[in-house]
């Protein structure tokens, strides 16, 4: 492992740490940087996001993505812990913190609010920081894909019931363009980018594509990081004007990530994934399409509110939580069979 990989942890803590300050001493410049938007996707996090998925979708080999449905197990599995595993119990966590353990101190609407954000991060299972995580755990490049792109097939028609049986709420809508905007920003373009750049470096030698890579995975971890420095500065007011409410976000959202990671894990190992399979398998699963998640939020309950807060706690809190089970799934490979999928 390099520098930037070894000392991943200590580079996203000090990168909190900058965001949080630059937030505070320079808001507008953030609050500048925060409007660049379109369909709720920030354009400069997507830029810094597909400068973290391109390395990896250079490493695709298409001649053995055709082989990934001789092997579905791994796609079973990632199916059944995000649409029928992950929105139920993160709605049962958020219920029993917000309407029990965390009550008293808690209005009814509030709480209400919470939930529903909570519940919304359930159903959005993450299409883009995946491929970060994947790589970083060494996971099977070209099955991650298809795990990543059969998800996203599933969550256009999924996404819209079983948000809307959870919430109780008849006439949800889903944002279409952020859904559409993020799944080409996030993966057609970077895999057509990859593609490209794989079939040019091909022309010379095999040898040349891991050379490219090599040299290309420092700039990944600066794109994380500079992510990270992003989410945080956004947030860092709403991180100091209320740190008691996003404490007590974080307690579900955290419990329901290592719970949900808890799962996957033990479904991978009692289905024999090799490990290249099942650490991506097990991510997938773990982490939250953020974006979806927020535009849904502010859609239904304006942008102010506390399932739009909730949403964005979820951002806060899941780059810590991941970096944590990519190095758990780094040290458990002796669990699982080592074959290549």
């Amino acid at each position: 492992m390099g520098l930037f990989e070894r000392y991943l942890t200590v580079w996203v803590g000090l990168g909190i740490l900058a965001g949080i300050g630059t937030g505070l001493v320079v808001p507008g410049l953030f609050a500048a940087v925060a409007a660049m938007e379109f369909a709720h996707v920030n354009l400069v996090v997507a830029v810094f996001i597909w400068v973290m998925i391109y390395p990896m979708m250079i490493q695709i080999d298409w001649t053995s993505v055709k082989d990934v449905g001789r092997k579905p197990r791994g796609l079973v599995l990632t199916l059944v812990v995000n649409w029928l595993v992950k929105p139920f119990t993160m709605a049962a966590l958020g219920v029993l913190f917000f309407r029990y353990v965390f009550a008293p101190w808690v209005d009814p609407q509030s709480a209400n609010e919470y939930i529903a954000g909570m519940i919304l991060l359930g159903v959005a299972p993450c299409t883009a920081m995946v491929f970060v995580w994947s790589q970083l755990v060494r996971g099977d490049a070209n099955y991650t894909l298809v795990q990543v792109s059969i998800n996203d097939i599933v969550m256009v028609v999924a996404f819209a019931p079983i948000a809307a049986f959870l919430l109780g709420v008849t006439d949800l809508t889903v944002p279409w363009q952020t859904l559409l905007l993020s799944t080409v920003l996030y993966v057609v373009l970077p895999l057509l980018a990859g593609m490209a750049t794989r079939h040019m470096l091909l022309r010379r030698s095999p040898q040349a594509v891991s050379d490219f890579v090599a040299r290309l995975k420092p700039w990944s971890i600066v794109g994380l990081i500079a992510t990270v420095v992003l989410l945080f500065g956004f947030q860092a007011a709403t991180l100091v004007a209320k740190p008691l409410v996003i404490a007590m976000i974080a307690v579900p959202l955290i419990l329901q990530s290592y719970g949900i990671f808890a799962v996957s894990l033990a479904g991978a190992k009692l289905l024999r994934l090799p490990h290249n399979v099942a650490g991506p398998a097990c991510l997938i699963g773990t982490s939250n399409f953020f974006e979806l998640a927020v535009a849904v939020a502010i859609s239904l309950f304006g942008l102010n509110s506390g399932a739009a807060l909730a949403t964005v706690v979820g951002v806060l809190v899941e780059v810590p939580v991941m970096l944590s089970l990519v190095a758990l799934v780094n040290r458990t490979q002796h669990w699982f069979p080592s074959e290549r999928a």
